[in-house]
């Protein structure tokens, strides 16, 4: 990660994520934003690798940054920090592109190891996040099924996965990492690393969340 935005308008935050972000990614340039007007302007002005972005703003939700850089910069990676955990904060920011969702309250080193999975290709995600998503998509799968003509989405017609990469994207919806999959399946972390990427290919989707939407879709839930 060379270049990351950091939108925090508390500075005593934000200088402590600073310094957490410079551990993790030592030599990276970090340009701080407090308002969300600012930040939209740097993401206009200067590409990002990263940024990490709290949601509730003097000026109005990050969540608008999130959204703003996923589609000027689609490469860059939107990893929201923010002490809110509910579904009203969680679910917008990831259906707006984020790429992950740390809350503020872990403890420094948890959140150093989450921040470091990223360059091995992990979503960053607190548990009680993935705990939160894992319970809300399971209560989706337990509403009655859509008729047969209702099932097929015009927007993704007949996307076809083999059963392997059926196991897997189950386990990158429920929020296992790259590793734990791994094992679970007796592969490489590197071969399911293939398959995420190969999965995201088909069903044209770049975060953990979508493929979790995905997954719930094609009835994995249920099995």
């Amino acid at each position: 990660m060379k270049t990351i935005l950091l939108l925090e308008d508390l500075p005593e935050i934000r200088a402590w994520l600073r310094a957490l972000v410079m551990q993790v990614f030592p030599g990276s340039t970090v340009i701080e934003s407090a308002r969300v007007h600012d930040a939209l302007q740097q993401v206009g002005a200067q590409r990002f690798d990263l940024a990490l972005v709290d949601l509730g703003l003097p000026d109005g939700s990050g969540v608008k940054v999130v959204q703003a850089l996923r589609e000027a910069q689609p490469d860059a990676q939107s990893v929201v920090v923010t002490i809110h955990d509910d579904d009203d904060h969680l679910f917008p920011a990831l259906q707006a592109g984020a790429y992950g969702y740390l809350l503020k309250e872990q403890p420094r080193e948890q959140l150093m190891e989450h921040l470091q999975r990223i360059s091995q290709g992990e979503p960053p995600l607190s548990p009680s996040i993935a705990r939160r998503m894992i319970s809300y998509f399971s209560a989706q799968a337990t509403r009655p099924a859509l008729q047969p003509q209702q099932t097929q989405d015009p927007l993704m017609p007949n996307v076809q996965l083999t059963e392997r990469e059926r196991e897997v994207l189950l386990r990158v919806a429920k929020g296992f990492t790259l590793p734990e999959i791994g094992v679970q399946l007796g592969l490489s972390r590197h071969t399911i690393a293939d398959y995420v990427k190969q999965i995201y290919r088909k069903l044209n989707v770049s975060s953990r969340a979508e493929a979790a939407l995905e997954a719930q879709r094609l009835g994995l839930f249920r099995r």
